[in-house]
C-alpha cells in the first residue's frame, strides 16, 4: 500500500511542480507589474516633467495626493465664505489653489500614480478640446464611474461619432422649442406651491436648492420619458444616490481591484445600477414597440432617440445603438438635463439676492417682454439682461469646475513635451476667475462684461467654457439654458427675493458645484 502511494506521489509530482512554477511566475509578474505601475512609471514621468522646468508635488506611493487633497477639502469646508464673496477657488479647490501659489500656474500634482498637469491657458485648452488629430483623449473611466453613465460623455472615436449623430436630432433647437410648454408647466407648479406655502403677509423663507432639484428632475422626467415620467423620477432618485456613493469611493478608485471587494458601498452601488438598468430596459422596450406600431408621435427625448436610432440602423443591428447603449444615454440625461440646470438656477438666485440692483434690472426686462403672461420661445431668446446674468453666473460658478484629458503618445503643447500617460487638468474655474483674462474685477459679479456677447467678453477668442468647447461641447446646453431662462423669468414675474439670515455661503463640489448648506432665501410676493 505504501509503495503504491509513493508511486502515485512520484507520478503527480511533475504536475505539482508545474503548478508551483506557474504560481511563482504569476506572482513574479504581479510584483513586476505593480512596481512598474506604482513606482517606475511615476518616477519616469516625474523626471520627464521636471527636466523641462515644471514643478509639482512630490509623488507618494500608490495614493499620490488623493489623501492630502481630501484633507485640505475637509479643512476648507470648515470655513464658509463671506456673503457677497465670489472668490470661491480657495474653498472649492484648495489643493489646486495652493499648488498654483507654491509652484505657479503651470504645475502638476498626483492622482494616484498618475501626474495631473494644470493647463490654465485658454488657447491651449481650446487646442486640447478641439482634439483635431485625436491625440488628447479622455482618461479611461473607472468601473465605478461607468455606473453613473457609460454614454456619449465617455465614448471616443467612431462610437462617439455614431452616438452623437443619433442623439443630435433629439436636441435640435426646433425639438427643444416644442418642449417649452413642459418647462412652463413645471415652473408654474413650483411657483404655485411656493405661493400656497406663504403666510398672510405674502412672504416666506424657502431653500431653493432642493426646490430646483425637484423642478429640473420633474422637467427631465417629463421631457425624457413623456407619459413614463413617474418611472423616470425613480430612476433619477437612484442616480442621485449613486452619485453620492461614487464620491465616497473617490479615495480608493485608483487602487487596482478595489471595485471587486464586497464592501457595503460597492454592493449598494451594484444594486442601484441593476435596478436602474431594469427600469430603463422596460421603458425602452415598451417605447420601441409603440413606435413600431405607430402608437406615439415621439415628442419626448427617449422617443426622439429611439426613432433616430431606428432610422440610423435601418434594420441592421450593428449600424445603430443597442438597447444597452440607449440605457447608458438615458442615464446621462440625469446630468445633462437635471444637475446642470438646478445648479445654475440655484447660484443665479443666490447671486441675484446678493446683487438686488441686477435682480431689479432683470425683472424690469422680463415684465417689459411678458408682463405676467407665460414666456414664449421667441421673446425668451431676445432677453439680453437675463442672458448676461446667466452667463456671468456660469463664469463665476460653473457647474463643472474642471475637465480632464490624457496624453496617449508624446505630445508638444505650448512648448512643453508631455510624455504618454500624463493627465491634463483643464481648470475651468481658474480660467473663469483669472484677472489676466477677465480684468481686475474677475472675482466680482459684473454681467455687463457679456453685453457684447461671449466672443467680446475678453481679449481671447473665448475663455468661457461652462459647457466645454469644440466637437464635444455639451449636447444639452441649449436645453439647459432655455429651461433656466423659463424658470428665472417665471420667478421674477411673481417674487422678489433676498438671502435669509440662515444662509451660509459655502460652495463645494459633488461632481458639480453645490451649495453645501442649502440656499435659503426670503421670498416676497409681488
Amino acid at each position: 500500500m505504501a509503495t503504491r502511494a509513493l508511486l502515485a506521489l512520484r507520478e503527480a509530482s511533475p504536475w505539482w511542480a508545474l503548478a508551483g512554477a506557474a504560481a511563482a511566475a504569476a506572482l513574479l509578474w504581479l510584483v513586476v507589474w505593480t512596481l512598474e505601475w506604482a513606482w517606475w512609471t511615476p518616477r519616469r514621468l516625474d523626471r520627464a516633467l521636471r527636466a523641462q522646468g515644471l514643478r509639482g508635488t512630490r509623488y507618494r506611493l500608490f495614493t499620490g495626493d488623493v489623501r492630502e487633497n481630501a484633507r485640505r477639502n475637509r479643512e476648507a469646508r470648515t470655513k464658509p465664505l463671506p456673503l457677497g464673496c465670489h472668490d470661491i477657488i480657495p474653498r472649492v479647490l484648495p489643493m489646486v489653489h495652493d499648488l498654483v501659489k507654491e509652484n505657479g500656474k503651470l504645475s502638476f500634482s498626483w492622482f494616484g500614480p498618475t501626474p495631473r498637469m494644470m493647463i490654465p491657458d485658454p488657447e491651449l485648452v481650446r487646442e486640447i478640446l478641439s482634439n483635431k488629430f485625436g491625440h488628447f483623449g479622455k482618461p479611461k473611466t473607472t468601473r465605478v464611474g461607468k455606473l453613473i453613465s457609460n454614454g456619449l460623455f465617455n465614448h471616443e472615436g467612431e462610437k462617439w461619432a455614431k452616438h452623437r449623430r443619433i442623439l443630435n436630432p433629439a436636441f435640435h433647437q426646433e425639438k427643444i422649442k416644442r418642449m417649452l410648454p413642459v418647462f412652463s408647466t413645471c415652473c408654474v407648479e413650483m411657483i404655485t406651491r411656493w405661493e400656497n406655502s406663504m403666510l398672510h403677509e405674502g412672504s416666506s423663507e424657502i431653500d431653493v436648492w432642493p426646490e430646483f432639484q425637484n423642478l429640473t428632475g420633474d422637467v427631465i422626467s417629463r421631457t425624457a420619458f413623456g407619459s413614463s415620467y413617474q418611472e423616470g423620477r425613480r430612476i433619477f432618485q437612484l442616480q442621485e444616490e449613486l452619485a453620492e456613493r461614487l464620491i465616497q469611493s473617490f479615495q480608493t478608485i485608483f487602487i487596482p481591484g478595489y471595485w471587486f471587494l464586497l464592501t457595503k458601498n460597492n454592493r449598494r452601488m451594484r444594486q442601484i445600477a441593476r435596478e436602474i438598468c431594469k427600469l430603463l430596459r422596460a421603458i425602452i422596450e415598451k417605447r420601441e414597440k409603440a413606435i413600431e406600431n405607430g402608437e406615439t408621435n415621439s415628442d419626448d427625448l427617449l422617443g426622439l432617440l429611439v426613432e433616430s436610432n431606428m432610422r440610423e440602423s435601418n434594420g441592421k443591428v450593428n449600424l445603430g445603438m443597442s438597447t444597452e447603449d440607449i440605457i447608458e444615454e438615458c442615464k446621462l440625461f440625469y446630468f445633462a438635463g437635471m444637475e446642470t440646470t438646478s445648479v445654475l438656477l440655484t447660484w443665479t438666485i443666490i447671486v441675484l439676492s446678493m446683487h438686488p440692483e441686477w435682480q431689479e434690472l432683470a425683472r424690469e426686462e422680463v415684465l417689459n417682454h411678458f408682463g405676467r403672461a407665460r414666456p414664449d420661445f421667441d421673446r425668451l431668446s431676445r432677453l439680453k439682461i437675463v442672458t448676461m446674468i446667466l452667463y456671468e453666473v456660469l463664469r463665476l460658478y460653473p457647474p463643472v469646475i474642471f475637465l480632464n484629458r490624457r496624453t496617449y503618445k508624446e505630445m508638444e503643447l505650448g512648448g512643453i513635451k508631455y510624455p504618454a500617460g500624463v493627465n491634463l487638468l483643464l481648470p475651468l474655474l481658474f480660467i473663469h476667475h483669472d484677472p489676466t483674462i477677465w480684468g481686475k474685477d474677475a472675482s466680482e459679479f459684473n454681467p455687463e462684461r457679456f453685453s457684447e456677447g461671449i466672443s467680446n467678453a475678453t481679449k481671447y477668442q473665448t475663455a468661457f467654457f461652462p459647457f466645454g468647447w469644440g466637437p464635444r461641447i455639451c449636447i444639452g446646453q441649449n436645453f439647459a439654458l432655455l429651461e433656466a431662462k423659463m424658470a428665472l423669468c417665471t420667478i421674477l414675474q411673481r417674487f422678489s427675493f433676498e438671502l435669509s439670515p440662515s444662509y451660509t455661503h459655502a460652495p463645494y463640489t459633488v461632481i458639480t458645484l453645490h451649495p453645501e448648506h442649502g440656499a435659503q432665501v426670503k421670498l416676497k410676493k409681488l
